[in-house]
């Protein structure tokens, strides 16, 4: 299935925002590959916008772990704009104590580039 995503650099950490609203186990592998290839290209900070992500389930946050893992203390990333059932998963799984979770791309930009 893929997913669908936008890349900007903003400040020297790179924003992707998914613009698929399901991350699932039909996409999660293509997710997880994304971010693995983008942080073995030296991409140390990156920024999730997941405005558009209206469901996520335990395969997605596999791949969100799978690449925080593999970034681990060189870089951060970061998860912009969640939408509630999204900040909700993240909160009921702890996730909110792994990434930086913020409410504007703006924000968590300025969070992680510090």
């Amino acid at each position: 299935m893929g997913i669908e995503t936008t890349e900007t650099m903003t400040k020297g950490v790179l924003v992707l925002a998914i613009k698929t609203a399901r991350l699932d186990a039909s996409n999660s592998p293509d997710l997880r590959l994304l971010l693995l290839e983008r942080i073995e290209q030296g991409q140390g900070y990156i920024v999730l916008d997941l405005a558009a992500v209206g469901f996520m389930d335990s395969s997605a946050l596999g791949a969100l772990i799978a690449a925080i893992k593999r970034m681990g203390t060189v870089g951060m990333i970061g998860i912009a704009r969640p939408t509630p059932t999204v900040a909700r998963l993240l909160t009921l799984t702890r996730m909110d104590k792994v990434f930086t979770i913020a409410p504007s791309v703006e924000d968590a930009v300025a969070k992680i580039a510090d």
